[in-house]
């Protein structure tokens, strides 16, 4: 969260009978909450220490004192820490009943509060469906509200995921500050939200956003120096004082002090109601780290609404304590017309006229990339233990072990979404914090994936290591094993980069066939070499890979195998300065699908056509820099959060080097840009691989990059910009969260259009003409910004410091000295064939192939018995499905919601063992109504056939998104729009006679759980 300047405009003249005349009173739900951040300045623990665990603890035994009181939890990272770690068996009783009231609701039911910008679809839904299964195993209950008052922006793919989960409401807050204002004075503060142009009605939902105080309550009394309606006062860190008085607690409530506060809350009332359409107004009273002494919170609060409903006639006002399902029932039943917003976000963000909050998209940029890693290998595992547990249900690789192991780095993936996580706005301790989780998780699931390839799968089958020994004779060359996953469930042939010692090496499948490979000195170290192996790998397959290195010369092709060694050609250095007589000595690099032409005399990249539709674009790349101002006196600054730049950008390079490495399965360009002339080390690196069409078919349209940055100069923002023909009139597409894209129209704005027009690239971005079109997709999140005609340029790194106070008081100043190393794909084409690439290319660069080393290289081994072709069948969807999830939850619950509350309410031991042979499954159509004249039609599937290679599908039921409703009793309210369509949620299941046919429409995601049936071995 950063700091909201609230002020209080006292207007009670204007409202003295409430904004709908008649005297009829207002109606106002005040909503007790705790806006309680898992990081941001503080670490986990600290916070845990400092307040959160005494939110809950004192909340509860408040609640339980008095039963008009209410409390909303949001994150549920907090109190589920304070649940297993803090809570008395007492607490957990006291907090079973106050559920089942609903007088403590929780909200959201997610992890954290996950930004909404620079979050992957992947890890939104994981995060959510974490803290959902918790709940509804526990309490029995499912969320059905959102409280998305803190994430810097909104995004329309967030509303259609709680859509799917089953939420009947969804609450915005930070918007633009001008478009807030103008809602505000218009009253369309509410609408009903079709965030997917292709659900459109089906996964509407009405959508609050909160007027200028946000979620804060005002703090300003006219009658007193000290902050209103805080009478905790301020959280103190590193411990809570021990005699309770903490700094800036409000004057206490009494009988000379009441009226007074009784007049400042009505007033502030009746300002928030002129701006909605209902007598009824939502009054948050809470804000940033509060309720961590709800005593002296609600026995000030009591008296304070006693005396305003004793005197609702002079005041015109009515006050209750309320949960945020009880505002929204009282919103439903005025049975109003609510106007629709189509699928529109709310992106970028601004407070100011020059405070635009688009330099978090690029902030902490390491961060952005491991969290990506640890979701992708995630996922790979996940995939894998469920087959492991389908097929060998008794096998050595312990289910509680694997499953603990894939729980804690679900844990560390959903809490780095936070909204001031995976963002890059939080202190340097919090940003260590993050990785540390990340990485000793990410450690434990690499255990796990070891044990599942290594150990025998039942007692019969030995070990892929328990089948070899060392061969009798002398070899110099050395042999290593690694194993390729593919956790895709469709075919590819890619190819994968291993880094060897040796400068020779010959690979050769698990057949004991040669495998197309080339070796050729390595672009990241001058004593190592880069192996560039062709794999083929089915749908969830992996295959074993032999690799024989040696430093001798390989000579004879049963023995060198496929592998061709490339060598380089390195190219003089050219500075800028230099630059007069350019763009006549071009250089051809050509494969199946492009010719790329570079410039002998700047070494920049010149032109690509597209061979299919002999297309030339010229385009060149580099990396050009924005300086930021540091002092706060000069202007405007850049902070973690803020894009505020000292002028337009400048080139980041004096001099260019160039080396080309041809090859027969990657051609490889290095480009190397120095600061200066005469520097020794260059300070920004373009690689760029061309992939040559081999063998079989690879994807010879897929430019694959990767950028070497850093550490940056102080008050530095650096970008890589794309400068082409193409005449995209500065218009750009970028995607909401890699669910779907938004087009991104460049506004001028009388300040600061530069920053304005940055926009959240999480998967891709593309700029298109009427020809041609030029798509990126990245590993990582960016900024992405088109400030000049045929130009996308993405912002990758940034290093800044300044003097505001409130920054450095909190260490939030972005002195990010890290040298990073993100990859781009790039294509170009024409609309309709990069229409069918750019979603999959997408999703193959998150998920590229687990490579796991076997062993180290070391003296050949022989198998005692041919190893023979993988076992393993394949998964395979159709090319427009892609298979979102396959895990094993753990959750363990009924999937009959009466039968399972029944457990719930019976008082026996709550404790169950993990539920390890449900499998959750959810399958997502990738293309939007209308995009691909095929690929965006409906897609009738089997799923038992489908998914045969795993196993027998026995059982098959659909689930809401994050699995706990059954989609046959989910009826989400039906909200009256202007258009008077008739909602429809229904799905197309079981369309075909056949059991187990689904059909599965454009951009639905579908999610069940399947049971399969026992195998033994």
């Amino acid at each position: 969260m950063r700091f909201i300047a609230l002020f209080v405009c006292f207007l009670c003249s204007c409202y003295a009978n409430g904004p709908t005349g008649e005297n009829e009173p207002i109606h106002t739900f005040v909503i007790p909450h705790s806006h309680m951040d898992v990081g941001w300045v503080y670490t986990i623990q600290e916070s845990m220490h400092a307040y959160a665990a005494n939110v809950y603890t004192s909340v509860t035994e408040e609640l339980s004192k008095a039963e008009d009181r209410r409390f909303i939890a949001v994150e549920q990272e907090f109190f589920r820490l304070w649940w297993d770690t803090v809570a008395t068996d007492s607490h957990k009783r006291q907090v079973q009943q106050l559920v089942k009231e609903g007088r403590l609701e929780f909200i959201i039911g997610g992890q954290v509060m996950h930004d909404e910008a620079v979050t992957d679809l992947n890890d939104e839904i994981l995060q959510m469906t974490e803290g959902h299964g918790f709940l509804y195993e526990t309490f029995g209950v499912r969320p059905q509200f959102s409280w998305h008052v803190d994430p810097f922006g909104a995004s329309a793919t967030t509303p259609v995921l709680f859509a799917l989960a089953g939420f009947n409401a969804h609450l915005i807050s930070r918007i633009d500050y001008d478009l807030k204002d103008t809602m505000q004075k218009n009253k369309k503060l509410q609408f009903v939200w079709r965030g997917s142009p292709s659900l459109k009605e089906k996964q509407q939902i009405f959508t609050h956003t909160m007027d200028q105080f946000s979620y804060c309550t005002p703090s300003y009394l006219p009658f007193s120096n000290s902050s209103g309606f805080y009478w905790n006062g301020v959280a103190l860190f590193p411990d809570p004082p021990k005699n309770g008085v903490y700094p800036n607690m409000s004057l206490p409530v009494s009988k000379d002090t009441v009226h007074a506060y009784a007049k400042t809350m009505v007033e502030n009332i009746k300002q928030r109601a002129a701006w909605f359409r209902t007598n009824h107004v939502l009054w948050p009273w809470g804000c940033d780290k509060q309720f961590y002494n709800s005593s002296v919170q609600f026995n000030n609060m009591d008296p304070l609404m006693k005396y305003i409903n004793q005197n609702s006639k002079e005041f015109g006002v009515t006050v209750q304590y309320a949960t945020l399902s009880e505002y929204f029932q009282a919103i439903y039943q005025s049975n109003l017309e609510w106007e629709l917003r189509g699928s529109e976000d709310f992106l970028p963000y601004s407070t100011e006229p020059y405070q635009a909050w688009t330099g978090f998209y690029a902030s902490r940029n390491v961060l952005k990339g491991v969290s990506r890693q640890a979701s992708s290998l995630l996922h790979a595992v996940e995939t894998l233990f469920t087959r492991y547990r389908i097929s060998f249900p008794d096998g050595p690789v312990a289910k509680d072990w694997a499953l603990d192991k894939l729980r804690a780095l679900r844990w560390a993936v959903s809490e780095v979404q936070h909204h001031d996580g995976i963002t890059g706005t939080e202190s340097p301790k919090v940003a260590d914090m993050y990785l540390q989780h990340l990485m000793q998780a990410m450690m434990g699931v690499e255990e796990l994936l070891a044990a599942l390839f290594l150990l025998p799968h039942n007692v019969n089958t030995p070990s892929i290591l328990g089948r070899r020994y060392h061969r009798k004779g002398v070899d110099r060359a050395l042999e290593q094993h690694v194993i390729v996953y593919n956790p895709l469930a469709w075919n590819i042939t890619t190819i994968i980069n291993i880094t060897v010692t040796f400068p020779s090496a010959a690979v050769f499948d698990d057949d004991g066939q040669p495998v197309p490979a080339q070796i050729q000195r390595s672009a990241q170290s001058n004593v190592a070499y880069d192996l560039f192996i062709m794999v083929q790998l089915g749908g969830l397959q992996h295959r074993k890979y032999l690799i024989k290195t040696s430093e001798a010369q390989c000579s004879g092709r049963p023995k060198c195998g496929w592998t061709y060694k490339a060598k380089g050609v390195q190219f003089e250095r050219r500075n800028i300065s230099k630059w007069t007589n350019t763009g006549k000595r071009l250089l051809p690099v050509l494969n199946g699908c492009y010719k790329l032409m570079f410039d002998q005399d700047t070494n920049l990249l010149h032109s690509i056509t597209y061979l299919q539709e002999k297309r030339r674009v010229t385009m060149t790349q580099d990396f050009w820099e924005y300086h930021a101002n540091g002092d706060v006196k000069a202007g405007p600054i850049s902070d973690n959060y803020i894009f505020s730049a000292n002028g337009s950008a400048v080139r980041a390079y004096k001099a260019v080097e160039m080396e080309i490495i041809p090859g027969k399965i990657v051609t490889e360009i290095r480009q190397h840009f120095y600061r200066e002339e005469d520097d020794k080390d260059y300070t920004y690196s373009i690689t760029t691989r061309v992939p040559e069409c081999f063998g079989s078919r690879p994807r010879c349209h897929r430019l694959e990059q990767t950028y070497l940055l850093g550490p940056l100069c102080l008050n530095t923002e650096v970008v890589l910009r794309t400068s082409s023909s193409l005449k995209n009139n500065r218009t750009l597409y970028t995607d909401d969260n890699g669910y779907q894209m938004m087009e991104r129209t460049y506004r001028k704005f009388t300040n600061n259009s530069l920053a304005r027009n940055y926009f959240p690239m999480v998967r891709a971005a593309y700029i298109e003409d009427d020809l041609s079109r030029l798509v990126l997709v990245s590993d990582r999140a960016h900024g992405v910004s088109s400030q000049a005609n045929g130009q996308l340029e993405v912002m990758l790194h940034r290093r800044l410091w300044n003097d505001l106070a409130w920054n450095l008081g909190y260490n939030l100043t972005l002195n990010d000295s890290s040298v990073i190393r993100p990859t781009l794909w790039m294509m170009l084409g024409s609309i309709s064939a990069t229409s069918r690439l750019y979603q999959r290319e997408a999703i193959e660069l998150q998920h590229r192939p687990v490579i796991m080393p076997i062993d180290q290289p070391q003296r050949p081994w022989q198998e005692k018995e041919p190893r023979g072709s993988s076992p393993v069948h394949s998964v395979v969807l159709p090319p427009n499905l892609h298979l979102l999830s396959l895990s094993i939850p753990g959750w363990n619950y009924s999937s009959n919601h009466d039968v399972h509350l029944s457990h719930i309410h019976s008082g026996k031991d709550l404790h169950s063992e993990p539920d390890y042979d449900r499998v959750l499954l959810r399958i997502m159509h990738l293309f939007e109504e209308g995009e691909d004249p095929e690929l965006s039609k409906p897609v009738t599937i089997n799923l038992k056939e489908a998914l045969q290679g795993i196993g027998e599908v026995k059982v098959l039921e659909e689930r809401s998104l994050t699995g706990t409703w059954d989609v046959t009793s989910l009826q989400r309210w039906k909200w009256k729009t202007v258009d008077n369509f008739e909602t429809n949620n229904k799905s197309c299941w079981s369309c075909a006679d056949e059991a187990f046919t689904v059909t599965i429409s454009p951009k639905e995601i579908r999610t069940f759980f399947i049971h399969f049936a026992s195998t033994n071995f």
